[in-house]
Parts: C-alpha cells; sequence; structure tokens
C-alpha cells in the first residue's frame, strides 16, 4: 500500500517519546508498505531528512509554530470553541503540502499523528484516514489537578474545548490508535459512538536495548527526560521536595542523574543537592541507565505509557514509578517495578531496593522478560501494520 503520513514531530534524532514512536511506527511500515512522510519539525535542531530514506519519503517539512500565548492568534483563541494551541498554531503551509500531495499521487491510507496534525486531513478526502495515537490524560489530569480557583478554571475550559475539537475532529477519520486501555476509556467518554479504536502501545527496541557490560553503582538512581516537558519538571519538583530528602536520611550517599533538555527551564527555583547531577541532554543514554542501581519515575501528569520505563526495564534497571507512571503498562508491583504513590512510601520502595541487591536482580531480570514478551516494537509493529491493512481492506470493500 501506499500510505501518506501526517507526523507533529520530525523523528530523527529519536529524542523524546513522541519522536521515538513514529520512528519505530516507520520503521515497521516500511517493511511492507511504501510511506511518504509530511512532518512538522522544530527550527531549533539540526535535522537532515535523507536519514529516514530507508524507511520512507520525506515529502516536506514545516517548522513548528510554537504556541505563544500572548500572540494576537492566540487571544482571539479564547473566543473560539477550538483549542487557542490549535488556533494559534494552525500552519497554512502544512494544509497546502498536505493537499499537494493527496491531489499528485495516489495513496491508499492516510495516518495523522497526534492531535496537531487532525486538522490538515480534508473533511471529505476520498481515502481511509486513521487518527495516530488519540491522548487525551495530560489535558484531562491537568483540569483536575489545578492548584487554584483561576488555573482550575481556565484547565477546565481548555479540556471542554478539547473534548468538543475531538469529537468534531473525528468525522474526518474511519478508525484510530491510542496507546493503553485508559486511553481507549478517556476517548470513549468523548466520542462514544466512535466504534473503531485499535490499542497500540509504546515499545522499546530489544535489540538497541541489550544488557550493556556493565556494573550498576550502589545508591545511585536516575531519572531520564526532558524537564521542558511539564509532566517530568512536575516529577522533579515532587521528588526533590518531598521524596528524596526521605531517601538521604535512610541513605546519605544515595545520588540522583537527571538527563534531558532543561532549555528554558526554571531549574535554579527547584531544590538544590550536591548530590543531583544534571547532566543535560544526552545523545545516548544507554549506559547511564544501565549503570544506575535504579530508574525513577515519579509521575503525577501526563497520558499515554512510559518509555522510559520500558527502555531501563529492557536495560536491566529496576523502575520505581507511581500508579499514574505505570498507567497502560501490565506490570505487577513487586514482580515487574515498585509502585508507590505517596512520598512516604516512595521513599521507602527506593530504600528497600537500594538496600536489597537480591531484589533489584529479580526485578531487573522480570522487568526484562516482560518487555522482551509484550512491548518488542517488532511485535508491536506487526499489530500496527495488520491494523493498517485491515482499515483499507474494510474501506475498499465498502466502495
Amino acid at each position: 500500500m501506499k500510505i501518506l503520513f501526517l507526523s507533529a514531530w520530525f523523528p530523527s534524532p529519536a529524542d523524546n517519546g513522541s519522536k521515538i514512536r513514529i520512528y519505530h511506527l516507520l520503521r515497521v511500515l516500511a517493511q511492507r508498505h511504501e510511506t511518504t512522510l509530511l512532518s512538522f519539525f522544530d527550527s531549533s535542531e539540526t535535522i537532515e531528512p535523507n536519514c529516514l530514506a530507508a524507511y520512507c519519503r520525506v515529502a516536506g517539512i514545516v517548522p513548528i509554530n510554537k504556541f505563544q500565548s500572548r500572540r494576537w492568534k492566540a487571544i482571539l483563541g479564547f473566543f473560539n470553541s477550538t483549542p487557542r494551541s490549535i488556533v494559534d498554531t494552525y500552519s497554512s503551509e502544512m494544509d497546502r503540502l498536505v493537499r499537494r500531495e493527496l491531489d499528485s499521487d495516489q495513496y491508499d491510507v492516510l495516518i495523522a499523528s497526534e492531535i496537531s496534525t487532525v486538522a490538515y486531513v480534508p473533511i471529505h478526502t476520498r481515502i481511509p484516514a486513521i487518527f495516530e495515537e488519540v491522548e487525551t490524560s495530560m489535558i484531562r489530569d491537568g483540569a483536575v489537578r489545578a492548584s487554584d480557583r483561576l488555573s482550575r478554571l481556565r484547565r477546565a475550559l481548555t479540556w471542554y474545548k478539547t473534548k468538543r475539537y475531538l469529537a468534531r475532529q473525528l468525522n474526518r477519520f474511519v478508525a484510530c490508535t491510542v496507546v493503553s486501555p485508559q486511553e481507549r476509556q478517556h476517548l470513549r467518554e468523548v466520542a462514544p459512538n466512535f466504534d473503531r479504536v485499535e490499542i497500540i502501545p509504546n515499545g522499546a527496541e530489544i535489540e538497541w536495548m541489550n544488557p550493556i557490560a556493565s556494573t550498576p553503582h550502589r545508591n545511585e538512581l536516575i531519572f531520564t527526560g526532558a524537564l521542558t516537558y511539564s509532566a517530568n519538571y512536575d516529577a522533579m519538583r515532587y521528588f526533590l521536595t518531598d521524596i528524596l530528602p526521605r531517601i538521604k536520611s535512610a541513605v546519605p550517599d544515595v545520588s540522583l542523574k537527571i538527563t534531558g533538555r532543561t532549555e528554558g527551564v526554571t531549574i535554579d527555583q527547584l531544590p538544590n543537592f550536591a548530590s543531583v547531577n544534571w547532566t543535560g541532554y544526552l545523545t545516548d543514554v544507554r549506559l547511564a541507565v544501565a549503570e544506575a542501581w535504579a530508574c525513577i519515575v515519579p509521575l503525577r501528569l501526563g497520558g499515554g505509557t512510559r518509555l522510559k520505563i520500558l527502555e531501563a526495564m529492557a536495560l536491566g534497571t529496576p523502575v520505581i514509578t507511581t500508579s499514574k507512571g505505570a498507567e497502560g503498562l501490565e506490570v505487577v508491583h513487586g514482580r515487574d517495578l515498585l509502585i508507590a504513590d505517596s512520598p512516604i512510601e516512595f521513599a521507602e520502595q527506593t530504600v528497600c531496593l537500594l538496600r536489597d541487591p537480591a531484589l533489584r536482580a529479580q526485578l531487573a531480570d522480570h522487568g526484562r522478560q516482560l518487555v522482551r514478551s509484550k512491548y518488542n516494537w517488532q511485535s508491536i509493529g506487526e499489530k500496527f501494520n495488520q491494523f493498517i491493512e485491515s482499515v483499507a481492506d474494510s474501506k475498499n470493500s465498502s466502495l
């Protein structure tokens, strides 16, 4: 089949969760289909379109219009039923590229990845369109967890607009994917009559994540993730403020390594510890993760499933996380990883793991086996390919 794939992120380098997912979906699609990519990209990054030549034809890239809340389009968005971030960032150039491709070639399927690309799918397109990765948890959770009355009001309005926008936009699609049962349930609340929903989870590249020959550093923790993502920033603020001091009282020489971008983030407003090492962005985090005694993922916000958890488990590094962090993963507390939802419990679980090499070995072994059996990108990709083909076949049979 010939597939037109619209992406909110240029997936190389694959250095965040969204890019990693898109990169691997393109890679598995290439095994059976011919894919053309139209993508947004961050103009602050250096990209090389030809780096994806083995997986797809890059027909066009468009700079991301980053949301600016004080821009006139964003201000006018307050009076629009569409979320103002979408109003403000809309790209007429991407709209033109999509229409050009659909007019100039015979595509069998159109895939729009993430909510920021769906507006570029023509309402009456002749080919089946699939909305890839419908994710609502981040906005939904924000409306629930807002700390003050004004924030609650603004976030509730954003969630209301987003629900209405999604319900309208789904009319453009014959099917969609989500990454977890929780996301599927949230989608049913938004569009109860939309039936063609497939769970395509996130995964890990097992071959690339083969255990690295290294000795784990006793009492060293790691958190992998850009603090430019608000859910990650909240997780680190929570951990450094409420959890790490409790751990240090029991294990004074505990250390924490935080990887990921921090540009534009006020990390100086976070608690400062000499034992915390801010590495900045690492092009390859495998060795850093493999050398850590444990990976902490104290998330309280966000949606989808956590690639950082799957990658740590694939590398044989045990994970301590929250119920929110483990959401969507078929894991068992105490067997595959550790789950703790209060600061006291999180600290206790971490101290227990730091003091128990046998527990670490057990969690590392079970976590690695789980990723290999259920969260291998190759098997996930096979499921994705079958879903895409079934959507195309059912559309053709109805003509």
